[in-house]
């Protein structure tokens, strides 16, 4: 019987991978939420692209658009550069990637560096396509009891 491997290029069966976290267990890495975020967008998995997003940002999340571009394209494989963790209360991240994927335009690749912030026990992706209504001065969107100058505005 072949199993499935897992989109996240990880090598390993979906079943022992990413799939673990689509089910509900907490990513131990933004690295690891990163691939399992490539994967959901290779299955269709668009509640949990919402989910895994920074609370703040869930509302506006452009949720149809996000489901097109899933469901339209064949994704071709991911590409991890670097990770980088810091620590603090709460911890960031940086994940540098390329995403391959081919939709009706042909074969494509984005690059990126994406931030990522530890709350409690879950990592969350900061979205830098959606807009926080936070100034310097406000109490940081990822709930640390910051302010967001001290917290995550460098990750925006």
């Amino acid at each position: 019987m072949l199993t499935a491997r897992c989109p996240c290029g990880s090598d390993k069966p979906l079943e022992q991978c990413c799939a673990l976290y689509h089910r509900g267990l907490p990513a131990p890495t933004a690295e690891v939420l990163m691939r399992s975020r490539y994967s959901a967008y290779a299955l269709g998995l668009i509640d949990y692209l919402r989910t895994t997003t920074l609370p703040a940002q869930q509302a506006g999340l452009d949720l149809q658009a996000i489901s097109a571009w899933s469901l339209e394209s064949s994704w071709l494989g991911l590409t991890v550069e670097s990770a980088e963790e810091f620590d603090g209360q709460p911890a960031h991240a940086r994940v540098t990637f390329t995403a391959h994927w081919r939709d009706a335009g042909g074969e494509h690749s984005h690059r990126e560096c994406s931030a990522f912030v530890r709350a409690g026990n879950a990592w969350y992706f900061i979205d830098p396509t959606v807009e926080l209504r936070a100034s310097r001065n406000d109490p940081c969107p990822c709930a640390s009891g910051q302010k967001f100058k001290k917290c995550c505005s460098a990750f925006f």
